[in-house]
C-alpha cells in the first residue's frame, strides 16, 4: 500500500512539473477560458486529462520497447517537428486574421471545448516517451509494478496532475484577461512564438538522440 501512495505522488508530482512550462496544451487551456468562458477552459482541461490518461496507460507497455529501440524515438521526434511547423504557422495566420476581424461573441458548444483538448494532446508525441521514461525510473526504484493496481494508480495520478496545472492556467488567465484584454488579443502570436521555441527545442533533440 505504501508503495501505491509514493507511486501517486511521485507520478503525480512528474506530471505536474511537466505541464508547468508554457507549451502547447496549457497555453491552449488558458486561451480557451478567456476566448470562450472559464468553463470551456476547464472542460478542454478535462479533454486534455482524458488523454493524457490514455497515453499514460499505452507509455506502460511501450517503455521497455522504446528503452530498447531508439529509433522509434527519433521518429517520433520527426513527426513532432512537422506538427510544431504547423501550429507556428497555424497561430501566426490565426493571430493575422483576428486583427481584420471584429471580435463576435459566440455560443460555444462544450463538446467541442472537450473534444479540442483531446486532439491537441493526442497530438502532442512527446508525451509517451516522457511517461515510458518516468515508468521505467519508477520499475527501477520499485516503485511500480506490472500489476493492475499500479498501473490504474500511475493513470490516475498522470491524468490529474496534468489537469491541476491546466485548471491553474484556466482560472489564473480568465481572471487576468477581466482586467486586459492583452491576452486575448495577442494570444495567436504568443501560441505561435511558443510553437516556434518548441520546433528549436525539438530539432536540438533531433540532432542530439
Amino acid at each position: 500500500m505504501t508503495h501505491l501512495i509514493i507511486l501517486f505522488f511521485a507520478t503525480f508530482s512528474a506530471a505536474f512539473m511537466a505541464t508547468v512550462p508554457p507549451g502547447l496544451l496549457n497555453m491552449n487551456a488558458a486561451k480557451t477560458s478567456v476566448e470562450k468562458g472559464k468553463l470551456n477552459g476547464i472542460i478542454f482541461s478535462l479533454g486534455v486529462s482524458s488523454m493524457i490518461m490514455v497515453q499514460a496507460y499505452i507509455s506502460v507497455y511501450v517503455s521497455k520497447f522504446l528503452h530498447n529501440n531508439p529509433s522509434v524515438i527519433n521518429i517520433l521526434l520527426q513527426i513532432a517537428l512537422l506538427v510544431f511547423a504547423f501550429f507556428a504557422i497555424y497561430f501566426y495566420v490565426a493571430g493575422k486574421r483576428n486583427k481584420k476581424n471584429m471580435v463576435k461573441v459566440v455560443n460555444v458548444s462544450k463538446k467541442n471545448s472537450f473534444f479540442k483538448g483531446v486532439l491537441l494532446a493526442a497530438l502532442n508525441l512527446l508525451t509517451i516517451p516522457y511517461y515510458s521514461g518516468v515508468n521505467a525510473m519508477w520499475n527501477a526504484s520499485g516503485w511500480i509494478k506490472f500489476q493492475a493496481q499500479d498501473i490504474i494508480i500511475f493513470i490516475i495520478a498522470a491524468g490529474s496532475g496534468t489537469f491541476a496545472v491546466l485548471y491553474l492556467y484556466t482560472v489564473y488567465f480568465y481572471k487576468l484577461d477581466a482586467n486586459s484584454s492583452g491576452f486575448s488579443k495577442n494570444s495567436n502570436y504568443i501560441l505561435s512564438a511558443l510553437m516556434i521555441v518548441l520546433l528549436i527545442i525539438t530539432v536540438i533533440r533531433f540532432f542530439y538522440n
